[in-house]
């Protein structure tokens, strides 16, 4: 599959930005694309006006229709549970596509909500089928971001089921830092998109847990807090604390 993404050097929110232009596209687009399958990708993708924080991109229950990709900003993945109890199943940074959910029953099992001012670029599904057919490379990428969907999922599983809340916390704070980094941002030192009470939801913990470790390793000098801004200051330190098996 493919993708369009994000904006240019500052991941601007400007509709009128391109693939060919776009800062993160070597995240999303096969790098072996040429320049006039660019185009055509670029030909079918639609660039609407920002979404605004706590607006949805599309509710559970909607008919799939197309797939996502996030420009700028972030998004985080729901599902209500069959107690009623609302699940927060993924957060998505620029570079990154979502809506892949809807592709198998044609109906979006999650609903994906904006935590901060966001652009996005959507991808018809069948305009993106045709173009597949014509450019094997995109088939390969959806196969790719398909696969990844599902190992995050089973990682995430896992990782409720298993780890320690310590753990749970260090790990998302290396995923983000990775992922930073992969769009060409720093690794040490960036903004939480999400509150804690996201963070909680997503991690099985309550607020309180998150605060408190939130807490713990600003103390230790592990990172260095202030509010939603993050600095890890020792990297082997925090993956040392993602992988411990002490309980809170």
């Amino acid at each position: 599959m493919t993708v369009q993404l994000a904006s240019s050097s500052s991941c601007s929110n400007l509709p009128q930005t391109n693939c060919a232009d776009c800062r993160l596209a070597g995240i999303c687009l096969p790098i072996s694309l040429e320049i006039e399958d660019i185009d055509k990708l670029d030909g079918i993708i639609q660039r609407g006006r920002p979404l605004q924080k706590k607006d949805h991109l599309y509710h559970a229950g909607d008919a799939f229709k197309s797939v996502y990709a996030v420009r700028s900003g972030a998004v985080k993945t729901v599902k209500i549970t069959e107690d009623g109890i609302e699940q927060i199943t993924g957060f998505h940074l620029p570079g990154e596509i979502i809506g892949i959910d809807g592709l198998a029953s044609n109906v979006h099992s999650n609903s994906a909500i904006a935590l901060e001012t966001s652009a996005i670029c959507e991808i018809p599904f069948t305009r993106l089928e045709e173009l597949s057919v014509k450019i094997p490379n995109l088939q390969r990428r959806f196969f790719q971001l398909m696969s990844k969907e599902i190992a995050e999922e089973q990682q995430l599983i896992t990782m409720l089921s298993k780890n320690s809340a310590e753990e749970r916390l260090s790990a998302l704070l290396l995923s983000i830092a990775t992922r930073n980094q992969n769009r060409g941002l720093s690794a040490k030192e960036f903004h939480l998109p999400m509150s804690r009470s996201d963070i909680g939801n997503y991690l099985g913990l309550t607020i309180e847990t998150v605060s408190r470790i939130f807490t713990r390793l600003n103390k230790s000098g592990i990172i260095s807090l202030d509010k939603k801004h993050i600095q890890i200051n020792d990297f082997d330190a925090l993956r040392s604390s993602s992988l411990n098996s002490c309980k809170d």
